[in-house]
């Protein structure tokens, strides 16, 4: 247990908002039309970076509804559904989020918001690690790193292991 039971709501509301703004992924790919590419995965959007090529625009940002459109029919398309289904547990946690921060302590109350917390960041961290699997079989290529999977774990485990009094 490396918090403290009187600040676990805080970490609790602050690990939802850490789960969604770092990015999940970030995958680089050497071999992009005579290039490289950097894709940087946030639950919610994707920033895709390309290196010495001269396709599309260096930098794109996508929405995660365009960056799933963009996949359809695409052998992809399971990892960015997997993800639109990450990115709907880390909304949930976002609510929680906000809830527990505006009712503490109504929600303390009827029920343990900081374990649900845990939950529901341990099943956002699942989910993606999923992805990141699907994304790295499935004919992607490159050299995916799990960031935000293995933040949201540790968050996860250290709010279903907090002591609460």
């Amino acid at each position: 247990m490396w918090v403290r039971s009187e600040y676990a709501g805080e970490l609790a509301v602050l690990s939802a908002w850490f789960a969604a703004l770092l990015p999940w992924n970030v995958s680089y790919v050497g071999d992009v039309l005579g290039g490289s590419a950097l894709f940087v995965r946030f639950p919610f959007f994707q920033v895709r970076f390309l290196f010495d090529t001269a396709f599309g625009p260096p930098v794109r940002f996508l929405t995660l509804p365009a960056a799933l459109d963009l996949q359809r029919g695409n052998p992809i398309e399971l990892a960015y559904q997997v993800w639109a289904a990450g990115a709907v547990v880390v909304a949930l946690a976002v609510g929680l989020s906000v809830a527990y921060y505006l009712a503490e302590d109504r929600l303390d109350a009827t029920l343990d918001p900081v374990r649900l917390m845990g939950g529901l960041l341990a099943l956002g961290g699942v989910v993606f690690a999923v992805a990141v699997v699907l994304l790295a079989t499935r004919g992607f290529g490159g050299i995916p790193v799990p960031v935000g999977v293995v933040l949201m774990l540790a968050l996860a485990g250290s709010l279903l292991g907090v002591e609460r009094t």
